[in-house]
């Protein structure tokens, strides 16, 4: 196993943690209505040298519009940007997800690319990153959006089946008349993409089904007093027009994106990218197709559950056990791939023996072929990363280990052997926190570890 490095712990007197505190500080006051107590700040944010989560993100400017399931902390990635010479960096994210290293890098002035393969996903990152426009113009376009709301006449019985289970009939009525406002002002322009963003994230917040913080969906638990639409979206608009007046002042718009598959990168110049961060999907058996199955069928994206395959499923890493469900990939041919050789000795015992493990579960998932087919994509990840960055370069990977049906997968060393495969020189793991140790009602009692993988080359 490779060495283990630390980051140097951040002191008071310590420039970037003043300056990245004084940010937040900011936003909050920017947000106060005339006349609020300034006593309502709260306390200052700490921003220590570890990744935290996404969770963090949502008492932020632009990063609080839509909460992914996945993601890492905006102030970590702007404590690492700090930390090295910004005239050197440039900044590629392959799994850039809802856009949080992208914006993080605009608010330090440093150029950066973001690709996602997640159709929907990708679009919630664009509208985050139209900040730029000027708020008076998004803030006329929605008062437009709520007078057409007011007049409209609500179409609901098209929606499907999961649609028509979280929203009562008022409820569900507003919010088809202001998608249709919304569709209605939709024109190219970065306005129109605020508005749209306002509407997804306003969905959950007025549903009157209870939803999971891991962004599912529970149509049998209900919400005892659900915020009214109207009220919510004029909250959502308020907030994203302070966000964005608050964004123009500190950030510079110099991020990119890209609708593009990290496996490839096809839309990244050789030699690009001098550092990499980001988090790629676990190989935990997350749907992060499933995640966004309620917006996306709201606006008429999906049908339901069994349209994620094809729209969404088969552009991403196969992280999960949906999408490769049995007789969809020869598991053999998977296992005897060229870019697994130099972890095929290791990887073959753990599929085999997941694949007699599955049998003598109720579901009987298939980690077998999600481990194998993962391990792949990974390492065709791996391959495109070597070509799009320079060298030198760091890659820092957000990522933890695995245990499907309690059969341990060593994602962390895998992954290192993987990377020099590819040609980076070397990697050295963090562990920044133990997973899976609450063994109360779990699945299996291995232990896990989250971690920064840092790869360097």
């Amino acid at each position: 196993m490779a060495s283990v490095t630390k980051y140097p712990e951040p002191k008071e007197d310590d420039g970037v943690l003043l300056r990245l505190r004084e940010d937040y500080e900011q936003a909050v006051l920017d947000l106060f209505e005339a006349g609020q107590e300034t006593k309502e700040l709260r306390p200052a944010l700490d921003v220590v040298g570890h990744t935290s989560n996404f969770l963090d993100n949502m008492r932020l400017p632009i990063h609080r519009w839509f909460r992914y399931s996945a993601g890492f902390s905006a102030e970590w990635v702007k404590w690492l940007l700090a930390e090295r010479d910004g005239n050197e960096l440039r900044v590629l994210d392959p799994f850039v997800g809802s856009g949080t290293t992208c914006l993080a890098c605009d608010e330090m002035g440093i150029p950066s690319l973001g690709i996602e393969a997640h159709p929907f996903v990708h679009r919630v990152a664009k509208a985050k990153l139209s900040y730029t426009t000027d708020p008076e113009r998004f803030v006329a376009k929605a008062e437009r959006a709520f007078g057409f709301a007011r007049k409209a006449a609500a179409e609901t019985d098209h929606y499907p089946e999961i649609i028509q289970k979280c929203y009562g009939a008022e409820t569900l009525g507003y919010l088809d008349r202001f998608r249709q406002a919304a569709e209605a002002e939709q024109d190219g322009s970065p306005e129109a993409e605020l508005l749209w963003m306002a509407l997804v994230s306003s969905l959950r917040v007025v549903s009157e089904a209870g939803t999971a913080p891991w962004q599912y969906v529970l149509p049998g638990r209900r919400k005892t007093v659900p915020p009214s639409p109207e009220v919510s979206l004029r909250k959502a608009v308020q907030m994203i027009a302070a966000d964005i007046r608050f964004m123009a002042r500190r950030a510079q718009p110099l991020a990119k994106l890209q609708v593009d598959d990290a496996r490839k990168c096809a839309t990244v110049a050789d030699g690009w990218a001098t550092l990499v961060i980001t988090s790629p999907p676990y190989a935990n058996n997350y749907d992060y197709a499933d995640a966004t199955r309620l917006e996306m069928a709201f606006m008429g994206e999906i049908r339901g559950w069994g349209d994620l395959q094809e729209t969404v499923r088969r552009h991403l890493v196969r992280a999960c056990s949906q999408h490769v469900p049995p007789n969809s990939v020869n598991l053999d041919s998977i296992l005897e791939s060229a870019e697994l050789a130099p972890i095929r000795d290791e990887i073959v015992p753990v599929c085999r023996e997941l694949s007699s493990v599955r049998l003598e579960r109720g579901g009987k998932k298939t980690y077998n072929n999600m481990i194998a087919c993962y391990f792949l994509d990974l390492a065709q990840t791996w391959r495109a990363l070597r070509r799009v960055c320079a060298s030198p370069s760091e890659v820092c990977f957000v990522i933890g280990d695995s245990a499907p049906y309690g059969v341990y997968v060593p994602v962390i060393e895998w992954f290192g052997k993987l990377a020099t495969a590819a040609g980076f020189e070397s990697w050295t793991f963090e562990k920044l926190r133990d997973r899976n140790t609450k063994w109360k009602n779990r699945k299996h009692r291995v232990p896990l570890c989250e971690g920064h993988l840092w790869v360097r080359g």
